[in-house]
């Protein structure tokens, strides 16, 4: 069986893989969603998506997916080895915002909605908790991913409550026929440290296992010297060992293993203190563990069986100044359901359960445990050769908040070059207390949560896409509505309490894009605006949503040619962004962030060198970042609107063996 054929038989599953097919055998148009499109020896690589449940070709799906894959992704692990923060934060109405500047937590923001209304998976695996916590984006390596599918707008209907926002799913490369692996090795300008290891290979004609394993560190740094990190320390250890098996019948299973420790340090230096005097030095201590499985085997010619289960659990121990709290996170997924279909008409139904919880050894009155079964249907129809519509309904049972309906409908309209998709969605949110405040603070000032509603959103978007030869282009409106959005209430100097706000915040917005590929060429520029507004805290009039700039847009240019290198330039603006309690500015100042890249490949090995922030931007050149005073949330820094790191050059080598 060959590794192409191997792949193919994953389409019905839950996981998803690039593989290549000749370009003859299906019609291989390029499509303004793919990121990675284009011939290499001969064979034009054809993007599977498995994120929307269909197995469908990108180009084929209803719902825009974005999809990053193959030497975009390579290009970002070497500017960016330790995380994925990079990876995504690049892709147009993505944002990455941090949340806690002592620690360096940050979250995902999709077309300017709240980062904890994104799902993020691996394999289609919840692998990080129905709620990812905001460091969990800076805790996952790109060195073993194959391909990464944002989905934009909610996708309760097909991942339930965490996804009402969108998702991120990250997707793994699978072992080959073929022994393969990849040493990486990286540093800094600011004492940061990467060793990446990736191999892979076949136990048998039909299994295979991969591994992968990284170390990171990262040293503190007091860029302004006022006493206070603006880079936090941290030393992490990641491994993550991956078994494939599929059977000749069109069976399969797939099994994950991942385990990270990572002790991170932030806050006041030693002998060092904020305003009132005090020493306050944020620490946290992370362990976690997850396991996951993802098998499907025929049922007959029309149908087949689907499993997915998974299980996390994430110990902190953290300190904030005098306070410290020892919580733990743990999450359990299971989910069956068969699928079938035609040439015109795929399906998928089933059943699902999910539970979070959390423990807390020092303020127990926040323990929560959320069990939510649910039952799912997904219908998608080619109405004619041009058109094709989808629908797709969840209904979640959950413990706390009641029965919850999150629908989505989907139409894909294509002729010749053109392509239309329109969507909507709805979808809801469990509250919990991890807001980006109390993620950033802890929870040692916060009340314990009163009768809380359920979050819900109704999202809706238009795009129009063009395609011909080298040339790309796309025109995205987007909108939502969130009810009952929670927000951190001030009852005192030193209190806070989470409430749902009455009203509905509003986000409406527009993604332009526009790309040229030819020759190992790709010049790509975009631009986002988004319009976000709120219900004023006081409940008189509205406002602009913080930390959300109206205007972006990013210009990108890259030359590579395989087994010779690659070389790249990027330019990104930000515009202005209203601010909330800060008391040296209301409104952020536009920055504009540039970068180089460089890599030159000698054999089976490469050198890279990456120059990030040029201009070197930096927040705490124009305003402190420690507050006068601590705030009642417990937080004694303001919002992070501007880089924190200024310039930073990075540079390694990365070694391959074995493979094609």
């Amino acid at each position: 069986m060959t590794n192409t054929t191997r792949f193919a038989l994953l389409l019905g599953a839950t996981s998803a893989f690039t593989f290549a097919v000749p370009a003859t055998a299906q019609n291989t148009a390029p499509d303004e969603d793919n990121h990675a499109y284009g011939d290499e020896g001969g064979e034009t690589q054809v993007i599977i998506v498995q994120g929307t449940r269909s197995g469908r070709r990108v180009q084929d799906e209803p719902i825009r997916v974005e999809v990053i894959a193959g030497e975009e992704i390579e290009e970002k692990a070497i500017m960016r080895p330790g995380n994925i923060a990079m990876l995504v934060n690049e892709t147009g109405g993505v944002r990455v915002q941090v949340t806690s500047p002592a620690l360096g937590a940050a979250n995902i923001r999709i077309q300017g909605l709240e980062g904890r209304y994104t799902q993020l998976l691996a394999d289609n695996l919840p692998l990080y908790g129905g709620q990812a916590a905001s460091l969990g984006l800076l805790q996952i390596p790109p060195t073993d991913l194959g391909q990464v599918e944002v989905i934009k707008g909610s996708a309760s209907a097909l991942y339930g409550a965490s996804a009402l926002g969108g998702v991120i799913n990250l997707i793994s490369k699978r072992p080959g026929d073929e022994f393969e692996a990849e040493v990486l090795g990286n540093a800094t300008t600011r004492n940061g440290q990467d060793l990446t290891a990736y191999t892979a290979g076949p136990l048998s004609l039909n299994s295979g296992l991969s591994l992968t394993a990284g170390a990171h560190r990262q040293s503190g740094q007091d860029l302004d010297g006022d006493g206070w990190l603006d880079m936090a320390a941290y030393d992490r250890l990641t491994a993550r060992p991956r078994f494939q098996w599929d059977g000749d019948n069109g069976s399969s299973v797939y099994l994950t293993i991942g385990a990270m420790t990572e002790d991170r340090v932030g806050g006041t230096l030693p002998r060092r203190t904020v305003p009132d005097g005090t020493a306050f030095p944020q620490t946290q201590e992370t362990e976690r563990l997850d396991a996951g499985l993802v098998a499907q085997t025929p049922l007959s010619d029309l149908a087949t069986l689907n499993l997915r289960a998974s299980a996390m659990r994430q110990g902190h121990l953290h300190r904030y100044g005098g306070v410290v709290e020892d919580d733990r996170h743990t999450s359990l997924f299971g989910e069956a359901s068969v699928s079938g279909g035609s040439s015109a008409t795929s399906w998928v139904g089933g059943i699902a359960f999910q539970s979070d919880g959390f423990r807390s050894e020092a303020f127990p009155a926040f323990d929560y445990t959320y069990d939510v079964p649910g039952v799912f249907a997904q219908l998608e129809q080619e109405a004619t050769l041009d058109l094709t519509l989808a629908a797709s309904a969840r209904v979640d049972f959950h413990d706390e908040f009641g029965t919850q309906f999150s629908p989505r409908i989907s139409a894909l309209y294509r002729r010749g070059n053109w392509t239309i998709r329109g969507s909507y969605g709805g979808g809801f949110f469990a509250p919990t207390p991890f807001v980006d405040e109390i993620e950033a603070a802890g929870l040692s000032r916060l009340e314990p949560l009163g009768e809380l509603e359920a979050e819900t959103a109704r999202t809706a978007s238009l795009d129009v896409g063009y395609a011909d030869g080298p040339w790309e282009a796309n025109v995205t409106l987007f909108g939502a509505d969130i009810d009952n959005a929670t927000r951190l209430r001030e009852i005192a100097t030193d209190r806070v309490e989470l409430v749902n706000i009455d009203g509905t915040t509003r986000v409406r917005g527009t993604e332009l894009l526009l790309r040229f590929k030819q020759d190992g060429f790709t010049v790509t520029g975009s631009y986002v605006f988004v319009d976000a507004s709120e219900p004023e805290p006081l409940g008189i009039g509205r406002r602009e949503v913080p930390l959300t700039p109206k205007h972006t847009a990013g210009l990108v240019g890259m030359w590579e040619e395989h087994g010779k290198g690659r070389i790249g330039i990027e330019a990104y603006y930000t515009g202005s962004q209203a601010l909330d309690d800060n008391p040296y500015r209301t409104r952020s100042r536009p920055y504009l962030h540039l970068g180089i890249l460089g890599e030159i490949t000698l054999g089976k090995a490469s050198l890279f060198a990456n120059a990030e922030n040029l201009l070197d931007v930096r927040q705490t050149k124009y305003d402190p970042l420690l507050l006068p005073q601590r705030a009642a949330s417990g937080q004694w820094t303001v919002d992070a609107w501007a880089p924190l790191e200024g310039f930073i050059l990075n540079g390694g080598i990365r070694l391959r063996f074995g493979g094609h």
